[in-house]
């Protein structure tokens, strides 16, 4: 129906519906003798329609779209429908000698208020019971009874053309139960699930609590999974407070959200005090963690930030990702290709940038790939760290933070034992320098590249097997931005010298982690199976984040702890670089773990 075709149809309804109302409200008012005079009669159906129209124009009754219809245009015919009357009331009073037959006048404001009320929202419920029949849609359960599941059941009534429909809420609050929103009910507690979705025929949970603690979601989801049935997510809590969030923006729930951690709060104040209006330099700020620093300082307008890679498409990416994002802040972005193996370059673009903040992001990080290159290894864990770190103390640089990993702890492999030594090279450089430095410590990054995430959802995609090392196989797992801003946080806290220890949280097994994802993917073991292949070399069965002697229930913040190791030897950390490439690999992986066997942590936790 075309907009001039509904007009003519809405001005004709409503002129019928004004001109007969006061007729029928005269002789309700006064139904044993006619007290109005037909003459007052038509007289006041006349005006009647004048002000209606009038005010109908006057608060848009003809523009809107009543199928979506709610309290808000009810309130514009009430106001535009009282106004008639009052006007109406005044010609009558004019006309009549002073007169107002108040009684019918009355009556009919109650039958405008129910005939043109009614007109309007009897459409609404003729396409939802009616026209738009749920035959077809998925039986929706929405888990949360809170402004944000009542915007999905709104959204989803209001869509036509939805797949969903909306069965009932699912809510913890005692005080929601059995209680109706949107005239669906509250059908139970999260403890309910299984026998709710059993109950009712769910097809489809929709979660829709942005606060929903992560335990409890992987019961929602093991459930989901257990009964196959599709579960969906908000999006990120970011999205809903800037009122992003619609049915369509729903997704589907990753193994991220499952094995991420409750959501620390950052010490705003006091990472804002050492990062706005400073210059901060990221290397390989095109890589998984170094491209999310970014993102999360970009939060604390520096005044430079200086974006330093080898890769030139990743720093392209991060370059104009940065710049369409924060078009409208005055932060000056620097791209800088370059290596940090290539000492001239790094110092030449730290003594031109004079940053007061480096995160050293870049690194090989890749376990089995490093054993079959521990040169490279070295060049770029430990020369590429000595190189930028030699820049920072020469020019001045506040502070600077060394990202490192888990696999530094009593290393068996040339990738970890590489990280070792270069936290070695920056706390023997901390004891001789102005500039803090500090190694900030954790496991695995969820969805990192070269990460097993990837590589699962590659291998689901070509309908498996799934390939782990062995069943046993446990690993620490953290989310991209938690880790971005713990590193932030403990770069805040930095007072020179330390290790700063992410909380990882409960270990993993890598079998679990498959298995979830298969799950996640709709799909079971029988359809993509898991194969064991055996441990692969320098890798350990189980990570750890620091040495038993080094464990305290202290931290320095949340999920951040921290200890300070024994003296480095700085001669035999030269004599290794200085002749390590005339050794073979073997060889390289003999010293290294001479070097950090020798040095091997033994440090004194602090708060």
């Amino acid at each position: 129906m075309n907009y001039r075709t509904r007009l003519l149809l809405l001005i004709l309804m409503d002129s019928l519906i004004v001109s007969t109302a006061i007729f029928i409200a005269s002789w309700i008012a006064y139904p044993y003798e006619p007290v109005i005079h037909t003459s007052s009669l038509i007289i006041s159906a006349i005006a009647l329609l004048v002000f209606h129209h009038l005010f109908a124009v006057l608060y848009n009754l003809y523009k809107k779209v009543w199928s979506y219809a709610s309290v808000g245009e009810l309130t514009a015919i009430v106001k535009a429908i009282t106004l008639s009357i009052i006007g109406t009331g005044i010609v009558q009073f004019l006309v009549n000698d002073f007169e107002i037959y108040k009684r019918a006048l009355l009556v009919t404001w109650m039958l405008h208020v129910i005939l043109i009320g009614g007109s309007r929202f009897i459409w609404r419920v003729l396409r939802d019971r009616y026209i738009f029949k749920s035959e077809d849609k998925k039986r929706t359960l929405i888990i949360g009874a809170g402004s944000t599941g009542a915007m999905i059941v709104r959204q989803i009534k209001d869509q036509q053309n939805a797949e969903l429909l909306a069965i009932g809420f699912i809510d913890d609050n005692r005080s929601k139960q059995k209680m109706q929103l949107y005239n669906l009910p509250v059908l139970g507690s999260t403890k309910d699930i299984e026998s709710v979705i059993k109950n009712h025929k769910i097809e489809h949970v929709i979660i829709a609590i942005p606060t929903l603690r992560k335990a409890v979601l992987h019961e929602i989801v093991t459930t989901c999974n257990k009964l196959k049935v599709e579960a969906q997510i908000i999006p990120k809590m970011e999205d809903l407070m800037t009122g992003k969030v619609s049915v369509n923006q729903l997704k589907n729930v990753e193994v991220e959200d499952l094995l991420g951690r409750e959501p620390v709060e950052l010490d705003i104040q006091t990472i804002s005090e050492y990062v706005t209006g400073n210059t901060v330099l990221i290397t390989g700020a095109g890589g998984s963690i170094g491209s999310e620093l970014c993102r999360q300082l970009m939060r604390f307008t520096p005044k430079k930030i200086v974006l330093v890679g080898q890769g030139e498409y990743s720093i392209y990416s991060i370059d104009m990702e940065l710049r369409e994002k924060y078009r409208d802040v005055d932060i000056d972005i620097i791209p800088l290709i370059g290596n940090v193996q290539d000492r001239a370059r790094m110092f030449d673009i730290v003594e031109k940038t004079k940053p007061t903040i480096i995160y050293h992001a870049a690194a090989h990080k890749h376990v089995p790939l490093m054993e079959y290159n521990p040169h490279e290894a070295v060049k770029n864990n430990i020369i590429g760290t000595k190189n930028v770190a030699e820049a920072a103390d020469t020019f001045g640089v506040n502070t600077f933070v060394l990202v490192s990993s888990d696999k530094a702890v009593n290393p068996t492999n040339v990738m970890g034992a590489t990280k070792r030594v270069a936290e070695m090279v920056i706390q023997d450089l901390n004891t001789r320098s102005k500039t803090n430095f500090v190694a900030v410590r954790f496991g695995n990054v969820l969805g990192s590249r070269g990460s097993v995430i990837p590589l699962f959802k590659k291998q689901i995609r070509q309908g498996g097997p799934i390939t782990i090392t062995d069943p046993e196989m446990t690993r620490y797992f953290m989310t991209i931005p938690e880790a971005s801003r713990l590193v932030i946080q403990a770069g805040a806290l930095a007072k020179g010298g330390e290790i700063f220890v992410l909380d990882m949280g409960e270990p993993v097994k890598i079998v679990d982690l498959a298995r979830n994802l298969i799950h996640l993917s709709g799909y079971t073991e029988e359809d993509i199976p898991i194969e064991f292949t055996g441990i692969r070399p320098g890798e350990k069965m189980f990570e750890e984040l620091l040495s038993e002697s080094e464990v305290h229930p202290g931290e320095v913040y949340e999920k951040i702890y921290v200890g300070r190791t024994t003296e480095v030897n700085p001669m035999e950390l030269l004599h290794f670089i200085s002749q390590f490439e005339s050794l073979s690999n073997e060889g390289i992986k003999k010293e290294l773990m001479q070097i950090v066997s020798t040095k091997s942590i033994k440090s004194a936790i602090e708060k």
